[in-house]
């Protein structure tokens, strides 16, 4: 049984967020999974969106406001978000230390399933 340390994750800057996987090369494709943490600062962002996939967030830490589309819902530390295959969603930041969000794709190629969008700016 792997254990994943946090101290071992690199993170990746992002648009409007730092990103890591923390899965090791390899296991995510046995798994068939993807699993991304994920640290939004307060400030706006544009939505990005996953075409071969559903999303599922788990809230670690924060509050929030996620954007599914033009409609948008508050979320705090502990809450789940299911975000359907190919909608475009932005989370965004309410709280001064930021929000942390531990994601979830039943797909192991993450970087093939994420889609950067110009907009709409989400605040």
């Amino acid at each position: 049984m792997p254990v994943l340390r946090a101290d071992d994750r690199n993170f990746d800057e992002l648009p409007g967020r730092r990103s890591a996987d923390p899965l090791p090369p390899g296991l995510e494709d046995a798994a068939e999974v993807s699993v991304r943490v994920v640290d939004v600062l307060p400030g706006p962002r544009t939505p990005h969106r996953h075409p071969h996939s559903c999303e599922v967030i788990y809230v670690a830490h924060g509050e929030g406001r996620v954007w599914e589309g033009d409609e948008s819902s508050p979320v705090t530390a502990g809450d789940v978000v299911v975000i359907e295959q190919g909608v475009p969603h932005a989370t965004v930041c309410t709280s001064a230390d930021g929000i942390r969000l531990i994601c979830f794709f039943p797909r192991a190629d993450l970087a093939g399933n994420t889609e950067e969008l110009d907009g709409p700016v989400r605040e």
